[in-house]
Formats: structure tokens, C-alpha cells, sequence
């Protein structure tokens, strides 16, 4: 059967006490409702429906890139009324797979193996067994273990409430029972709402059996309805991300003081210190070392790199045996070639440095292509900006650029071109020669500081 996937997002999320609705709260740098849509990204899904009602012209500007029918809640009367509203548009020949915006961390394995498990003649539940079931809907079962139905916890008895095994709200059912079941819903509880778990009694007097499914981890169905409880998801997604990088080969000097914002793919025997944020699309070559207090947002790095401590690196290629910091920052669009070395306080921005090439120390690059085997000296400085537009340094192979120096681009040094420190260079440099640009040093001799008048002090 073609399977249809109906995303709940329609919660006020008022414990949040946020401008920014609750399936929007950050989670490992990305809303807690794009983990679930990367989720089901990995299923093959027919159609995509989100049922939002709060804020939800902000859900709908947040996720505008993915293929997603939107459905509106107008009134919030509970879960099986919100699934009541995308009936209409229900293929009712598909299998539906009912899920959470605000349950981030379900796995596409255990999404996976409930769908193919229930058949199109019965009702698939997600259930599991938990510690300390407080709060959420208990799971009944009659004298032979089959589910009989779920009760809520405001509407279970003492007894009920002793029952272990919960209901995660996680379901796969066909769209022909739904048409046949939600109608029948009433809210006749203490809520005065319409539960989708009522569908568990009608599948049993309508004799559809129920297929009970488990989750790999129970960190699977956890959600998030305050920031309190957003922290501590937050905690345990860290830990589980960063368990996953040691298990690549990484050492990490202290797991509990690593943050993955996104995805990092190791190699092995790389080393990364404390206090590291990865954020979006990181890769790390064998043999990396990651220094303290360092920040790689959407960066590639070749084999043997090292980033030194405090150094913050975006969007950019560095490749094998290149050495970066302390202290530096390297914005987006740079390239950085085999064998490079940039050094403390060097800020460089949508530049090439060529292979073997240094910048050590107190210099900015921005709009450059520097070239193979150069050597860039302390307090160089690429003047790029006009006020107006960015212009472009070329400097090639080869050349040595002295301290203190102004490129003042559009302009090109040439192949073992020489810049005397101290120089302004305003015109391209020819290749193989010296260029500077000085004033006179002038000496007056006999000159003696006038002398400071001094304050007499009376006592």
C-alpha cells in the first residue's frame, strides 16, 4: 500500500512561554519539527500532510522547501480531531503513518519496521515500556494481553494508573478505517476532547487486530513541551550524536562538553577538545585535531588538519596537513590548499590560499587568490572595499609580502614579486622584483624633546 504520513503541529506550546511555535524550538541547532520531516524524508511516502494551528503561518515560513500539504486546525479539540481534518484529502486506498511535530528524535528504522509490520487490515500502535509512565496514556490490555484500548491519565482509575506500557500517539492505519472511526469519536471525557486513541476500542469491536510495535529507545518518543524538558532532549541527543563520533574513531577529551548542530562525518583517529560546536554539514579527514573553544559550521577538512584552539571556520575547504590558529577566522567560501598555515588573529573571507603558502599572524585576506609557496608577513592587510564594491587581490607563486603591508585591490603581485614591508601598494607588482613604497626617513640631529613643565606641589 502507498503510504500517506499526517505531521500534528498544532499545539499552543504555552509551557514554552515563546513567540516561536513549539514544533520550531531548536533542537541540535534545527527545529524539532525538520528532525521529524528528515525523518520521514527516509520513508516512501506518497503524501506529506501538516495539521498546524498556532503560529502556524510561522511553521508554514520555516518549512516552505518541503513538499508538504497543509491542513488547518481552526479549533484545537483534541488529536482525533485534528487527524478529522485531513480526511478529506486522504487517498483511501493508502496506509497512514500518524506522527508529532514536537517528538524529534523517532527513528526512520522504527517508523520503518511498524509500517511493514501492520497490515491493511489492521491497526499498527507504538508502544513502550517505561519507568515512570506520569502524565501520558496507559495501555489496557484484557485477560489474553491483546490491547483492549488506551485511557488517558485524567481519565484513568487508580489501577490504570499502575500500568507501565504507554501509548506513544505513534499509529499506522488505513485511511479506509480512519474514514470509518474518527466520525465516531466523541468527547464525552474530562479533556471535553476528541482522542485519536478511541480508535483502538473501535478497531477491537470492529474485529481489526492490533499490531503492537516497540521503539529501538525509548529517547525515541520523547518530546518536548517546555524548555525544561527541551534541555533535557537536548542533553540526550548531544550525547547519543557524540557516541556516535567516538564509535567512528574519534577521541573526544570530554563528551558531555561537545555540541552537534547538525551532522559531522569523521575519519578515524581524529581528536577534538573540549568546548567544540559543529553546526550544519562538517566533515573531519583522518588524523584532524580539533583544538578548545573552536566553532566549524558547513567546513570540509582533509586528512591531518589541525584546528587550533578559539579559531571559528565557516563554509570552507581545507585540505590535507594544514594548520589553522589559535584564533583565527575563516569565512565563508575559502579554500584552503595541502600544506597551508594560517596563524593568530588572520581573518579570511571568500579567498584561495595556495598549496604550502603562510599567514601567520594579524592579517586580513578577503577576495584574494594567493598562490602556491607564499609567504604573507604579520599585518597584512587586503584592501578589498571601495565604499562601493569588492575587488579582487591576485598575488601568485612565490612571492613574499612583507609586514605592515596594504593591498589596495583591484591588483595583481607577480610570481617571486618581493613587497617591502610598510608599503602601500596601489598598481600591480611585476614578477621576480622588489616594490615599495616609502617615504624618506629623515633624522634632525641635535633635536631634544622640550622639556614637560613640572608642578610644584606646596605643603
Amino acid at each position: 500500500m502507498a503510504l500517506s504520513v499526517v505531521i500534528l503541529a498544532g499545539g499552543d506550546g504555552t509551557r514554552m512561554n515563546s513567540k516561536c511555535p513549539k514544533v520550531l524550538q531548536k533542537l541540535g541547532g534545527q527545529s524539532m519539527i525538520e528532525h521529524v520531516l528528515d525523518t520521514v524524508k527516509k520513508l516512501n511516502v506518497a503524501q506529506l500532510f501538516i495539521v498546524h494551528g498556532h503560529l502556524g503561518d510561522q511553521v508554514q515560513a520555516a518549512l516552505k522547501n518541503y513538499p508538504i500539504t497543509w491542513i488547518e486546525q481552526k479549533e484545537r479539540l483534541g488529536t482525533g480531531h485534528a487527524v478529522m481534518q485531513v480526511l478529506p484529502y486522504l487517498d483511501i486506498s493508502h496506509q497512514v503513518l500518524i506522527l508529532y511535530g514536537d517528538v524529534p528524535l523517532i527513528s526512520a528504522e522504527t517508523l520503518t519496521h511498524l509500517v511493514e509490520s501492520t497490515g491493511k487490515d489492521q491497526l499498527g500502535l507504538l508502544t513502550a515500556l517505561v519507568e515512570n509512565p506520569t502524565g501520558l496514556g496507559r495501555i489496557v490490555r484484557d485477560a489474553y494481553h491483546q490491547v483492549s484500548r488506551i485511557v488517558e491519565e485524567k481519565d484513568a482509575t487508580d489501577l490504570e494508573k499502575q500500568i507501565h506500557e504507554i501509548n506513544t500517539g505513534i499509529y499506522c492505519v488505513s485511511a479506509k478505517h480512519l474514514a470509518e472511526w474518527l466520525p465516531q469519536l466523541k468527547n464525552n471525557n474530562k479533556q471535553q476532547e476528541y482522542y485519536l486513541t478511541d480508535i483502538v476500542a473501535f478497531a477491537r469491536t470492529s474485529h481489526v487486530s492490533i499490531n503492537v510495535s516497540e521503539p529501538r529507545s525509548q529517547r525515541e518518543i520523547m518530546g518536548a513541551n517546555s524548555r525544561a524538558e527541551l534541555a533535557r532532549l537536548e542533553s540526550m541527543y548531544q550525547h547519543w550524536q557524540v557516541d556516535n563520533l567516538m564509535k567512528a574513531g574519534v577521541t573526544v577529551s570530554d563528551p558531555s562538553r561537545v555540541d552537534i548542530r547538525g551532522k559531522v562525518t569523521a575519519g578515524r583517529d581524529c581528536f577534538v577538545d573540549c568546548n567544540v560546536i559543529f553546526e550544519g554539514e562538517v566533515v573531519l579527514g583522518e588524523d584532524c585535531i580539533i583544538g578548545a573553544n573552536v566553532i566549524l559550521k558547513d567546513v570540509t577538512l582533509g586528512r591531518g588538519v589541525e584546528i587550533k584552539p578559539n579559531s571559528i571556520i565557516e563554509e570552507t575547504i581545507i585540505h590535507e596537513d594544514v594548520i589553522i590558529g589559535p584564533f583565527a577566522r575563516i569565512r565563508p567560501d575559502t579554500i584552503i590548499q595541502a600544506g597551508a598555515r594560517v596563524g593568530n588573529f588572520v581573518e579570511i573571507k571568500k579567498s584561495t590560499v595556495g598549496k604550502g603558502s603562510k599567514v601567520s599572524h594579524l592579517s586580513y585576506i578577503g577576495d584574494s587568490e594567493v598562490g602556491n609557496h607564499v609567504n604573507i608577513g604579520a599585518g597584512t592587510i587586503t584592501c578589498n572595499y571601495d565604499g562601493e564594491n569588492k575587488h579582487k587581490t591576485i598575488i601568485e607563486d612565490d612571492a613574499f609580502i612583507g609586514s605592515n603591508t596594504a593591498l589596495i585591490a583591484p591588483v595583481r603581485i607577480g610570481k617571486s614579486a618581493t613587497i617591502g614591508a610598510g608599503s602601500v601598494i596601489t598598481e600591480d607588482a611585476p614578477e621576480g622584483g622588489l616594490t615599495l613604497t616609502r617615504a624618506p626617513q629623515k633624522t634632525i640631529p641635535g633635536w631634544k624633546r622640550p622639556e614637560s613643565k613640572k608642578i610644584k606641589i606646596q605643603v
